[in-house]
């Protein structure tokens, strides 16, 4: 069987702009990638030709799909949680369907946001961070969620996103220390193309497009958690270690 990534995010786009990178890298490699997305982002202040909440979930949940094809994503779906209100859901509730999907699909890496929120400090992308890194350990606990009538599965490592910079119109970022830098040089234009698939958020390339043009040949990721007891060092593949099962 081939490797397999599970990526969980907070809002269209988030999975090219944050992850892109290390999700076309995966796809090249043969892995077989997941992105879970939690909201369909109704809540953006970009709104392209929307007429309505409803109409722009539509338009980025197509977004998404777009997104996803061009990064060669195996899999891919938009949960029904409130763009905004990440923060005010019930953090069980909201593991116990990842823990689904992760004794489902059973992937060796877990990759998420850190718990700074990003580069725009959301509080969406920090509250991802805490469902999905509960449930990578939840996920082979036998006491957690037995109802769900599924074995437990224990992913190798857990990744959240870094970065090696920030931006000076947003508050204080307090970044993890990165353990993997992925050169993305070879994928830059694969991820940059994924993004343009959201036509609805054109505004946020364009004031972001300096800092990808300076930054955007690596990605940065902290490995958070590991199934097996080591000592954190820098690498260059997050995939160093895994065992094929």
């Amino acid at each position: 069987m081939s490797k397999r990534l599970m990526c969980v995010v907070a809002h269209p786009d988030d999975e090219c702009f944050a992850f892109g990178g290390a999700l076309a890298l995966a796809a090249k490699a043969s892995c077989e990638t997941y992105v879970v997305c939690l909201t369909d982002g109704q809540a953006a202040t970009n709104r392209g030709s929307s007429a309505d909440g409803q109409d722009l979930g539509r338009m980025r949940r197509d977004e998404f799909a777009r997104s996803c094809d061009v990064l060669g994503v195996t899999k891919h779906e938009i949960l029904d949680y409130q763009d905004g209100r990440l923060e005010f859901e019930e953090l069980n509730g909201v593991a116990k369907r990842l823990v689904e999907r992760m004794r489902t699909w059973k992937p060796h890496i877990v990759l998420t946001f850190g718990l700074d929120g990003s580069l725009n400090v959301h509080a969406d992308h920090t509250m991802a961070s805490c469902f999905t890194s509960a449930a990578f350990h939840w996920s082979a606990r036998s006491k957690r969620f037995p109802d769900l009538g599924l074995p437990t599965h224990a992913p190798q490592k857990l990744y959240h996103q870094s970065t090696e910079f920030t931006l000076p119109d947003r508050e204080a970022l307090l970044p993890a220390p990165w353990t993997v830098v992925l050169d993305v040089s070879a994928v830059k234009e694969q991820k940059l193309a994924a993004f343009r698939e959201h036509t609805s958020q054109v505004p946020v390339m364009d004031n972001v497009k300096p800092f990808w043009d300076q930054y955007g040949d690596r990605e940065h990721y902290t490995l958070a958690a590991a199934s097996t007891p080591q000592a954190a060092v820098l690498t260059q593949s997050m995939f160093e270690g895994i065992v094929e099962d």
